[in-house]
C-alpha cells in the first residue's frame, strides 16, 4: 500500500529537456505547486558539465537507461543502443550539446501534412527565440534573453581551416547561421554551453527555479502507472526504493518522460491498444493505437581516417596536460576542454527532389575514443579525423511494445532501420559527399587512409555492408506518441499535447513529434515545451512571426 499521498497542481514526469521547462514555466505562476518526478539522480558529476567529457559518458553509458534496440534485421542483426539520459536534465546532460533547430519546411510540413497548423515555422520561431540567449545577441531568427544559453563552436584546428573551402568546392555554400534563415550549407556548429560548461536544460531552467517554494523535484522516483478515474488523470503512482507512493494533481498530469518512457508508461496506464494490453493482463481504459507506433530516429555512418598531423586534442591528451585542462574548464570556464573537436556542420540535399536538406555531415577532428597517455606507462592513441554522415529523414517507422506489466523491465524497441530504398540511396549519396570533400587537394596533409569505411569499398553493395555492420543512431529517437487530430489514427495527442481521451492528461516531449527535422533535435524539443507551458498555463500563445 502507497505509505504517503500529496497533491499538487500539476505533476511532471521526467526531468529532461521538456521536463525542465515545464517546471520552471509552470512555478512562474507562485500560487501554483508542481512536482516533477525523476527517475534518475541530480546532474552534480562534473563530467556531465565539461563539454570535453562527452565521449566519456557516451562510451560510458553514464546517466543513461541503458536501452538496447531488438535485433535489427537490415543491420546484421545487430541490437543498437539507444542512449537516453537518466538524470536530472535528462539527454540535455549527456548528450553532444548541439544547437540546431533543423529547417523551416520540417514545421510547415508538420502543419500542411500532419493537419497542424499551429506548429508551423511562423509559430515555432517565436517560441525558438523565448528559448534563446544567443551570443551575438537578438535578431530576426535569434533569441537574447531567453535561458538556454547558445554560441558558435569555438574549436580552433588547421584541419578545419582546410575543410571549409573544401566543401566550398564541393558545391556546398557557405551559411553563416545554420540557424537563420534556413539551414543549408555549411556553417560552424552551435552549442549550449555557458561560460565554457554545458548549458543543458536544467543548468538553464530547472537549477534557478529550485528556490521558489511552489516547486518540488523528487530523483530515483519511478513513475510506474499514471491514475486515471472516470476518464480524467488524476495522480501518478511511484516507487522511491522499497516505498510505493502516491500522489494526487488537481489539474493536470504531464508526461515528460521521453520517447521511449513516455509510451511506456502509457501502455502501464491502460492507453495503448487493447490487444497488446491485454496480452500483459493490463486493462485497456483508453484505446490508442498510436502509442509506441511510428517511431523514427537517424540513422549515422562513421567515416574514419587516419590523421597525418596530430591535432590540438592528442597534444593536450597527455595526462598531465589534460589534468590542467578539465580543471580550467570545470572551475574557470576556460581552455580546450570547453568544447568538442568539430566544429563545422553541413546540410546538403542528395536526392533530386529533396524538399529540405537529407544527409547532415559532422566534422570529426579527433576519435571519440580519445584518452589520456603518458610515455613510457601508457603510449599516445593513434590520431584520426574523418565524418558522421546522418540520413535526416528516415521513411522507417519502428515501434515499441512491453516485454512485462512491470514497469522496472525496459520496453521492447524495434527501430526497423533503413527499410526503404530511397534511405539506401540517400546514405550512400552522403558517404561520397564527404569522400569527395576528404578528397580535395587542401586536405591531403591531414587525411590519411581512410580506415572505415576503406577505399576499398566503392560499390553500392559495398557500401551498403558496411553501413549494416557498423551504422547507429544520432540519439533522436521521436514520434511513439504523435501529435495529430483526433481523424488521425495514429495520433496520441492533439495539438495542444492532450492525450485523446484522457482528460487532465498531456505528453510534451520528444514522442509528440510527427516526424523527424533536418537537425538535432534538442532545441525543437524545448520550443515544443515552451509553447505548451502556455497552453497548460491557459495563456495566449505567442503570435506567429512569418519571415
Amino acid at each position: 500500500m502507497p505509505s504517503s499521498v500529496k497533491t499538487y497542481d500539476h505533476i511532471i514526469i521526467g526531468a529532461g529537456s521538456a521536463g525542465c521547462v515545464l517546471a520552471s514555466r509552470l512555478t512562474e505562476d507562485k500560487d501554483v505547486k508542481v512536482l516533477v518526478l525523476e527517475a534518475g539522480g541530480w546532474d552534480r558529476d562534473p563530467w556531465i558539465h565539461i563539454p570535453l567529457g562527452w565521449g566519456r559518458i557516451l562510451l560510458g553509458r553514464m546517466h543513461d537507461w541503458m536501452y538496447f534496440t531488438e535485433p535489427e534485421p537490415t543491420m546484421n542483426g545487430r541490437r543498437i543502443e539507444c542512449a537516453r539520459g537518466k538524470v536530472i536534465g535528462g539527454s540535455s546532460s549527456i548528450n553532444a550539446m548541439a544547437y540546431s533547430r533543423g529547417h523551416r519546411g520540417d514545421y510547415d510540413r508538420w502543419a500542411e501534412q500532419h493537419n497542424l497548423p499551429g506548429w508551423s515555422y511562423a509559430h515555432a520561431l517565436p517560441y525558438f527565440k523565448k528559448q534563446e540567449r544567443w551570443e551575438k545577441g537578438p535578431g530576426t531568427y535569434r533569441g537574447g534573453d531567453g535561458p538556454l544559453a547558445t554560441r558558435f563552436s569555438d574549436y580552433q584546428d588547421p584541419l578545419i581551416d582546410a575543410y571549409v573551402p573544401a566543401a566550398l568546392e564541393t558545391g556546398l555554400k557557405w551559411n553563416d547561421d545554420l540557424n537563420g534563415p534556413e539551414n543549408d550549407g555549411i556553417g560552424r556548429g552551435q552549442n549550449t554551453i555557458r561560460n565554457g560548461k554545458r548549458c543543458s536544460a536544467a543548468v538553464a531552467y530547472l537549477h534557478p527555479a529550485l528556490s521558489r517554494g511552489n516547486l518540488t523535484v523528487e530523483v530515483n522516483a519511478l513513475v510506474t502507472r499514471v491514475l486515471i478515474e472516470a476518464g480524467q488523470a488524476v495522480g501518478v503512482e511511484y516507487r522511491k526504493g522499497s516505498e510505493t507512493m502516491i500522489a494526487r494533481a488537481s489539474r493536470e498530469v504531464i508526461l515528460a518522460g521521453g520517447v521511449i518512457n513516455s509510451p511506456q508508461l502509457l501502455m502501464l496506464s491502460g492507453v495503448g491498444d487493447p490487444d497488446a494490453l491485454r496480452a500483459h493482463g493490463i486493462k485497456s481504459k483508453v484505446a490508442l493505437k498510436g502509442v509506441g507506433r511510428n517511431l523514427q530516429d537517424h540513422v549515422v555512418a562513421y567515416i574514419n581516417n587516419v590523421r597525418l598531423q596530430p591535432g590540438p586534442v592528442h597534444r593536450a591528451m597527455r595526462i598531465d596536460r589534460i589534468a590542467r585542462e578539465l580543471a580550467n574548464c570545470y572551475f574557470r570556464g576556460k581552455g580546450l576542454a570547453t568544447d568538442l573537436p568539430g566544429g563545422m556542420v553541413s546540410f546538403a540535399r542528395v536526392m533530386p527532389d529533396a524538399k529540405v536538406p537529407d544527409v547532415q555531415l559532422l566534422l570529426s577532428a579527433a576519435p571519440l575514443s580519445a584518452g589520456p597517455y603518458l610515455k613510457p606507462f601508457k603510449q599516445p592513441y593513434a590520431d584520426g579525423c574523418g565524418g558522421r554522415v546522418v540520413m535526416l529523414h528516415p521513411e522507417s517507422r519502428g515501434e515499441l511494445t512491453l516485454a512485462s506489466a512491470d514497469p522496472a523491465t525496459p520496453i521492447r524497441i524495434k527501430q526497423n532501420f533503413m527499410s526503404t530504398e530511397r534511405e539506401w540511396k540517400t546514405i550512400r549519396a552522403g558517404i561520397r559527399l564527404f569522400r569527395e570533400i576528404a578528397s580535395k587537394p587542401g586536405m591531403k596533409p591531414f587525411f590519411g587512409e581512410e580506415l572505415t569505411p576503406g577505399m576499398a569499398r566503392q560499390t553500392d553493395a559495398e557500401l551498403d555492408e558496411f553501413v549494416r555492420g557498423s551504422a547507429i543512431t544520432l540519439h533522436h529517437p521521436l514520434g511513439t506518441c504523435k501529435m495529430g487530430q483526433a481523424s488521425d489514427g495514429m495520433a496520441v495527442v492533439d495539438p495542444e499535447c492532450r492525450v485523446h481521451g484522457v482528460e487532465r492528461l498531456r505528453v510534451v516531449d520528444a514522442s509528440v513529434m510527427p516526424d523527424l527535422i533536418s537537425g538535432n533535435i534538442n532545441a525543437p524539443v524545448i520550443m515544443i515545451a515552451e509553447k505548451a507551458a502556455d497552453l497548460i498555463r491557459g495563456r495566449e500563445t505567442l503570435p506567429p512571426v512569418n519571415v
